[in-house]
């Protein structure tokens, strides 16, 4: 299967939305990226782990504080992973490029790798979302069906009862396995990765070692095998039910489209704008703790629309998007709250599943 081409603009709602942003940020005289308040709460984050990582292995707590803390320590990876290496892989972390880079490669310390992430997502996941057999986000086969065109097995009536265990697996699988085979096939799914130089093969490898090190071969011998595995095991499941709840929340909803390119010509029917809209969904953006977490990124659209805009602007976003949205007639999709997005993943699950019309 090639990458599917987008239609050509047919409106100005592209050019007329872009201004608009630009506009907001020259009145406001800000820059796009992140600013105190963001370095801030990376420090805090950032902190939090580190702490949480001291205590649990040199200190050995009781077995229940500890797994506690190994719980906190899987929220904390996916937070770090949500507000400093999201922004920094898409280079609106910092106005400075070593920053963005050293922020994008917290996700090499914590045992994934910053280059395979993004082909993965700023690449394939931003150009081609929810278009199946392309974006890589959609293929959890064959334990869960995520789009309509995707083949249905036996299996998949129960899906929305065992989801969470499925996405429980994702930072696991994600570290331990599918880095190493977009390595090797040199593709994220049916797209070719960049060509790697030496620094890359070398960060590859040099930060895979660390993170085994860090992870594995030293909390082994500070608290033993067996203590190490239900730890790590707690803490990589959470981490992954944080991940991939978010993002999925985003994307695999009752409300969301998943486009099909055209058998003769391999186009899709939409310009890549309003594929973006009609494929993504906001959810519970008035929570502000969640807000905060998240890295915005329960504000999904603004996300996908203006990605090299740190996500600490998007709530403020949102508003001139919804209402251009309004002005051109274009439908906005968005959970005022969080259970609302929630029921909506597990409606969608139910009816794939069941294989019914979505």
């Amino acid at each position: 299967m090639a990458t599917p081409k987008f239609s050509k603009s047919k409106i100005s709602f592209h050019l007329d939305l872009k201004k608009r942003i630009s506009d907001y940020f020259d009145d406001k005289r800000i820059p796009k990226t992140g600013n105190r308040t963001l370095y801030i709460k990376a420090v805090i984050m950032v902190l939090s782990l580190v702490s949480s990582y001291i205590y649990v292995v040199l200190f050995t707590p009781h077995w229940a504080l500890a797994l506690a803390v190994c719980m906190l320590m899987g929220a904390l990876t996916a937070f770090i992973g949500f507000n400093i290496m999201h922004d920094g892989a898409h280079g609106s972390f910092s106005s400075k490029q070593w920053i963005n880079n050293l922020a994008g490669l917290s996700i090499n310390f914590l045992g994934a790798n910053v280059f395979m992430w993004k082909t993965k997502h700023n690449v394939v996941h931003h150009a081609y979302t929810n278009i199946e057999g392309v974006d890589d986000d959609l293929n959890a086969r064959p334990f869960l069906r995520l789009a309509p065109s995707q083949r249905k097995y036996g299996i998949h009536n129960y899906q929305h009862f065992y989801f969470i265990f499925t996405y429980s697996l994702l930072y696991l699988y994600w570290v331990f396995f599918t880095d190493y085979k977009k390595y090797i096939t040199g593709k994220v799914g049916i797209v070719p990765i960049q060509r790697m130089k030496v620094a890359d093969h070398l960060s590859f490898w040099g930060f895979k070692v660390v993170h085994l090190m860090l992870f594995v071969a030293f909390p082994i011998y500070m608290v033993g095998l067996v203590p190490w595995l239900i730890g790590f095991t707690i803490y990589g499941l959470f981490a992954g039910i944080v991940l991939t709840s978010v993002f999925q929340l985003a994307h695999s909803l009752e409300e969301t489209t998943f486009p099909i390119p055209s058998v003769e010509t391999n186009n899709l029917e939409d310009e890549w704008i309003i594929h973006q809209i009609r494929t993504t969904a906001n959810f519970a953006p008035r929570h502000k703790l969640l807000t905060w977490l998240l890295g915005g990124l329960n504000y999904q659209v603004e996300h996908h629309l203006f990605p090299k805009i740190s996500h600490i602007h998007y709530p403020a976003l949102s508003k001139i998007v919804k209402q251009a949205c309004v002005e051109y007639c274009i439908p906005y999709l968005e959970h005022s709250r969080l259970r609302m997005a929630v029921m909506s993943h597990i409606r969608h699950l139910r009816a794939l599943g069941r294989g019914e019309p979505v």
